[in-house]
């Protein structure tokens, strides 16, 4: 069984053309619909109830108000019934005819498939931002993937129920599934302009997106070690400060210089006590871990 999550804000006019796309590409599979409105503000929430009315297969989750897309693809993996889970973007800039590559993709024995966007019909500051964006975090966490943020993916069901997402944590849905043991891979899929509308994600995402960076460092590196992280910055701020202390020693005591003008003494002071606050922090990090194993 197929279970098919689709987030969806504001995309009337996109939804009935997607579903009839998916629904012809599936028709030989046992299949669910799960559409999850995150508080859109026009008729889609009235357009999916028409859809579900017609086809037993769809179920609807309504949000209040716009909680965001990992919220939404949180609570549609928690309704998920399938053996194998697709996500795919309600804006029609997937193509649902390529779902079947995915298929035979994960048969070779992956956990999750991500498609890649190779040609992106997006603008010019948006591709800039999305390869310096995939470099990094390839860099940083040691998982070579083209385009970490496709939306078009697709799970064993094992993956989804083990994923906590929040915030805006889904750009790094691979990164968090590759540091529990899941096997990801990719393939290129076409990536068609917008027909309706205009993306809803503004520049202020680019900033948010650094802080999920930081903190899918600390959750996938540090979570059960949390020392390790404080105690290395703690170590760099009170090496420089004893460093700054040995020199100012060094020519208190041979050069008979007076320390009471020198503001790299206050420098070397306020180093240490912040190594030893970072240390302070990590060691209480590792007591609130050993108490919740």
């Amino acid at each position: 069984m197929i279970s098919v999550v689709i987030p969806v804000y504001c995309e009337a006019e996109s939804l009935p053309k997607l579903y009839q796309e998916i629904k012809e590409v599936l028709s030989s599979y046992e299949k669910e619909y799960i559409f999850v409105d995150d508080g859109s503000t026009d008729s889609s929430f009235e357009l999916l109830e028409a859809l579900a009315a017609k086809d037993d297969n769809i179920s609807i989750i309504r949000f209040r108000r716009n909680f965001g897309k990992s919220a939404a693809l949180k609570a549609g993996f928690d309704r998920a019934k399938g053996d194998i889970v697709f996500t795919i973007d309600s804006d029609l800039q997937d193509n649902p005819a390529e779902m079947p590559s995915f298929i035979e993709k994960i048969k070779e024995g992956y956990d999750l498939v991500s498609g890649w966007k190779k040609n992106r019909k997006d603008p010019l500051i948006r591709k800039v931002a999305s390869i310096l964006y995939n470099k990094a975090t390839s860099l940083l966490f040691g998982l070579k993937l083209h385009d970490y943020n496709c939306g078009f993916k697709l799970y064993r069901k094992v993956v989804v129920k083990e994923l906590e997402i929040y915030g805006e944590l889904h750009r790094y849905i691979p990164v968090m599934a590759n540091s529990k043991g899941f096997k990801i891979t990719e393939i290129p899929v076409s990536h068609r302009a917008r027909p309706y509308g205009k993306s809803k994600f503004g520049g202020e995402r680019y900033l948010r997106g650094f802080f999920d960076l930081l903190t899918i460092r600390l959750i996938t590196y540090y979570i059960n070690s949390p020392l390790y992280l404080f105690g290395s910055v703690g170590s760099l701020f009170s090496l420089s400060g004893i460093t700054i202390a040995i020199y100012l020693s060094y020519m208190k005591i041979f050069h008979s210089m007076p320390l009471s003008n020198r503001p790299l003494l206050f420098l070397a002071i306020l180093f240490i006590l912040l190594g030893l606050q970072f240390f302070s922090i990590g060691l209480i990090g590792e007591l609130i871990v050993n108490q919740t194993r």
